[in-house]
């Protein structure tokens, strides 16, 4: 009896070791498949996500993506510049000037995307756009000390 149980728990855990993993793509692979939209993809996906989130009605969807538009357009010039400062061997660590202007004008354009979408969404649509804001401040923290965990 013994043996007909180490026999049939030897045969149930090889059958799942021999379990083929599926394959997901990892975060590096998704980064890297979206670092590579054109500015009107990633406003298009992210219009449409907001949509789906907000239940936006067409005029609403417009102007969410015109402003979506000008934020990837904004954001692709960053990363060119800073992979153009890399390839040509300047980078270095921003001073303390450097670092505080570019704080300051990330707050500014924060503030400037909140009035914008003030201005676009109803009250229930805005208090849940800035809810998932909030939601997507706590993970990134969260991501943070659980990078600085694995660093230790």
């Amino acid at each position: 009896m013994k043996t007909l149980l180490i026999i049939a728990i030897a045969l149930i855990s090889f059958h799942g070791i021999a379990q083929e993993k599926k394959e997901r793509p990892n975060r590096e692979d998704r980064h890297a498949i979206m670092k590579d939209l054109t500015p009107e993809e990633a406003a298009e996906l992210r219009t449409k996500h907001m949509t789906l989130h907000l239940d936006l009605n067409t005029d609403q969807q417009k102007k969410i993506f015109a402003l979506n538009l000008e934020n990837a357009k904004m954001r692709q010039s960053i990363m060119e510049a800073h992979k153009a400062q890399k390839e040509a061997g300047n980078m270095q660590k921003p001073s303390k000037e450097a670092m505080l202007k570019r704080q300051n004008n990330k707050l500014d354009h924060q503030i400037a995307m909140k009035a914008k979408m003030k201005n676009i969404l109803d009250e229930n649509q805005y208090a849940k756009w800035e809810k998932g804001l909030e939601r997507m401040a706590v993970n990134k923290n969260l991501k943070k000390k659980d990078s600085y965990k694995n660093r230790i």
